[in-house]
């Protein structure tokens, strides 16, 4: 029989996806702030989880980060990754999963997108499109 995609196209995340990636943004952002990961780049760093996306096979967890200010990003990155087995125990041990998701860190460009926009809705350019209606 042939396997299913992992995540079919144009099929938005069911609740259970969205359930268990918002329990993993939570451990890990509890663990962030607590202090218990012992490094120290992320000792140095205040680190915010905005986002958790998870496949529908519930097996790769994609870990969006954002260092405060955008600074250090790449370090970050590395430190997360270099201590994803010590995050993926300790998330393991609050998930009721049968295997515990492999963990993907990015950087969340989120933040830069939005001031990429906000700068484009402030340029003289636009302006005059959106005030030829008045």
């Amino acid at each position: 029989m042939a396997k299913k995609p992992s995540n079919p196209a144009g099929k938005p995340p069911s609740q259970r996806m969205l359930r268990i990636a918002e329990m993993i943004r939570h451990k890990l952002a509890e663990m962030l702030a607590r202090g218990d990961i012992h490094d120290d780049v992320l000792a140095s760093h205040v680190i915010t989880v905005p986002e958790v996306r998870i496949t529908a096979d519930l097996k790769i967890a994609t870990v969006y980060v954002m260092p405060l200010g955008g600074e250090g990003a790449k370090e970050v990155i590395a430190a997360l990754a270099k201590n994803k087995g010590f995050i993926r125990s300790a998330i393991a041990r609050t998930l009721n999963l049968k295997y515990a998701p492999d963990l993907r860190f990015k950087f969340d460009e989120m933040f830069d997108e939005a001031a990429r926009i906000e700068a484009l809705l402030a340029s003289p350019r636009v302006r005059a499109d959106t005030n030829k209606g008045d």
